[in-house]
């Protein structure tokens, strides 16, 4: 007979291995809206400004955004920045701010790394 003792490991294991995975998917979501929430906030910027931002700064500043999120995987708000050059018109292009990624190395359980998103 095995003792019942064995099994209370394995089920507090399996709890904290499904608390993990809950915990991953929230991170995800929240990265996932911080991310749309950033690329609006670039896009409407450059379309109101007539110019692209220089920094995620700019869009605090400019009142696009309340504040720079802190990312959920890296907990740090150190968001990497994309620049490149915008047309904003026929005549008028600019250099600036066109998108942002995280800074995270970690990989989704789909295998694509969390600063590809």
């Amino acid at each position: 007979m095995i003792p019942r003792v064995r099994f209370v490991p394995l089920l507090v294991l399996a709890a904290a291995l499904a608390s993990g995975c809950s915990a991953r998917r929230e991170r995800e979501a929240t990265l996932r809206l911080d991310l749309q929430m950033m690329r609006h906030a670039i896009d409407k910027y450059t379309l109101e400004k007539e110019q692209a931002p220089q920094s995620l700064q700019d869009l605090v500043n400019g009142h696009f955004l309340k504040e720079i999120p802190t990312d959920p995987f890296t907990r740090k708000k150190d968001w990497v920045p994309q620049f490149d050059s915008v047309v904003l018109s026929l005549e008028q292009s600019s250099t600036g701010l066109v998108d942002v990624r995280s800074a995270s190395r970690q990989v989704s359980d789909a295998g694509i790394a969390y600063n590809m998103w």
